[in-house]
């Protein structure tokens, strides 16, 4: 079992950058693929982007390709979002998530597939 927790939210300004940590706390965090999720007011929990558990697959939602940036320190029990070129649509609560059964470089899109979730950190753009 592992519990995660997350960091580094905040306010924002349009084009900054920002990045979050999910720390896990447990057993072989190098066992666990990781994935980021986010959910905008009125919204649903939508894909932000994966990694596999060695860190060598990773995967993102079409709206953060090539600004988003998933990463892991399987040393330091840690997975990190680096967000460049920040706009008003990516305000939402971040959670990290993390799951023991994906095998290889399977990761999933669903947050159905996890079953170990954060508490979340907020993110706000402004204008």
């Amino acid at each position: 079992q592992v519990q995660l927790v997350e960091s580094g939210g905040g306010l924002v300004q349009a084009g900054d950058s920002l990045t979050l940590s999910c720390e896990a706390s447990g057993r072989d965090f190098s066992s666990y693929g990781m994935a980021w999720f986010r959910q905008a007011p009125g919204g649903e929990r939508e894909f932000v982007a994966a990694i596999t558990k060695t860190g060598i697959t990773k995967g993102y939602a079409d709206s953060v390709q090539g600004r988003f940036t998933i990463s892991r320190d399987n040393a330091r029990n840690t997975v990190y979002l680096q967000m460049n070129s920040l706009q008003p649509e990516d305000t939402a609560v971040y959670s990290c998530a993390a799951d023991r059964t994906f095998r290889g470089s399977y990761y999933s899109q669903y947050t159905a597939a996890y079953n170990y979730w954060g508490q979340g950190t907020q993110v706000t753009v402004s204008s």
